[in-house]
């Protein structure tokens, strides 16, 4: 089957084929079968779906779903359908089997855009206009976006955009920080509380999902979320309603929802930590943010979009040799990393009435250990969640580097070795920009 330019797919969310994907082929007209009958494009051996189900395909307004004389039928939205025209985050039901259509950047043909800015985000690397080609089709949806990447390299300006850039604009437009609020708090956050709900709560308050309403939630670091707060995330992800702490009223979440977060979702799935039904519900449209260091021709227009905001009077020029500075380093910390630096650059030469912009105290680049140093150096200006996350993605770089060194590059054997799935190896290692092979 042709591969999908867009990264359309289809993905079972429950069945006994939970997690099997289907990419839709990318030319008009391109059809997906879906039935129980093996000679379907998509195989569920499910009692309830039919051998010829329904199809998927494209036509000139999106993907058009049929439904091909099901016994159970097809349903979208609760609603039963013989035809209809869905976008990207749509839930289908064939008989009790729930299917995504979801979006993937990875593998896709997705034209980079040619705009080097989506809202305010900035970037004119091709990985960054990529994202932003994307995220231009899927703003104007309801689909529900998952942002993974380092900290500090602009999740969360590319979820205000999002926002902005969709017809909830002129809606509220709230943000959970899940790693930031403590665990017995982070359910009365997200969906309020009724008076004498547990001590303290003097009050009735609404959580984040209602005043959000008609608007747009952004859960950064959604990989901390408990696992026993996981169960009523999802069921607002799939019934859209909720109810409050200590409440018996269900309420209804008209929300949009974009998640964030620095780990391995589908490695936490995998450990037990991340529930997978609600990876899928998030992951409708996963895009990967890479790091500052992978990209540093982002550099000189970031850099110039940083002093404008912290000068206001566009006095200050950035040399070539700053330039070379900046681009050489291979910024940890990434975009937030390199706008501390340059505010407080920007500081020092206002103060002493210069013109350009020279860099005092650029980090020192990250060098290797000594034998039996401490490999735990810690930062006194960076939070915890920003110090973890750091240290997660030098360990991940480092085993990944290590393991694929074992077994020169194969990365199938080195998998087995890792007890790992062989495609979850091969996507670190592409990640981090590691070489392997099949």
């Amino acid at each position: 089957m042709q591969a999908s330019p867009d990264g359309a797919l289809v993905a079972v969310l429950s069945g006994t084929a939970k997690g099997t994907t289907v990419r839709i082929p990318g030319e008009a007209g391109g059809l997906v079968k879906i039935g129980k009958a093996p000679d379907n494009d998509l195989v569920l051996p499910d009692d309830t779906v039919s051998r010829y189900h329904l199809t998927i395909s494209r036509v000139p307004d999106g993907l058009l779903v049929k439904d091909l004389g099901s016994t159970n039928g097809v349903r979208i939205g609760g609603a039963k359908i013989k035809e209809a025209i869905v976008d990207p985050g749509a839930v289908i039901r064939a008989g009790e089997v729930e299917l995504a259509v979801r979006l993937e950047l990875q593998g896709a043909e997705v034209p980079p855009s040619n705009a080097d800015r989506f809202g305010l985000a900035l970037g004119q690397s091709v990985a960054m206009r990529r994202i932003f080609g994307l995220l231009e089709r899927i703003a104007p949806t309801m689909a529900t976006v998952l942002l993974t990447g380092e900290t500090g390299t602009g999740k969360d300006v590319l979820a205000r955009s999002i926002h902005a850039a969709s017809p909830r604009a002129n809606e509220a437009f709230e943000v959970v920080d899940c790693g930031a609020v403590t665990h017995t708090l982070i359910e009365s956050e997200l969906f309020g509380h009724e008076r004498g709900a547990f001590t303290g709560a003097v009050a009735a308050r609404a959580g984040a999902f209602e005043r959000a309403q008609g608007g747009t939630i952004f859960l950064d670091e959604v990989g901390e979320l408990p696992l026993e707060l996981q169960p009523k995330l999802l069921r607002v992800l799939e019934a859209k309603e909720f109810r409050r702490v200590g409440g018996n009223k269900t309420l209804t979440a008209d929300v949009r929802v974009v998640a964030a977060t620095t780990r391995d979702l589908p490695r936490e799935v995998e450990r037990g930590k991340f529930r997978e039904d609600l990876y899928f519900r998030l992951a409708v449209v996963p895009i990967p943010v890479p790091p500052l260091r992978s990209r540093p021709e982002d550099i000189p227009v970031l850099a110039k979009k940083i002093l404008d905001l912290s000068t206001g009077d566009g006095v200050l020029r950035i040399p070539d040799e700053t330039l070379i500075a900046l681009r050489a380093h291979d910024w940890p910390g990434n975009v937030r990393e390199m706008r501390n630096v340059l505010e407080r650059a920007a500081y020092l030469a206002r103060a002493n009435g210069e013109e350009e912009l020279r860099l005092v105290g650029l980090p020192a680049p990250r060098r290797s250990q000594a034998p039996g140093a401490d490999p735990f150096q810690f930062d006194a200006q960076s939070s915890y969640r920003d110090t973890r996350a750091k240290f997660d993605t030098l360990f991940e770089k480092k085993y990944v580097t290590w393991l694929l060194q074992r077994h020169s590059g194969n990365v199938s054997a080195a998998a087995r070795e890792a007890q790992m799935d062989r495609k979850h190896l091969s996507d670190l290692a592409k990640k981090h920009g590691i070489a392997g092979r099949d």
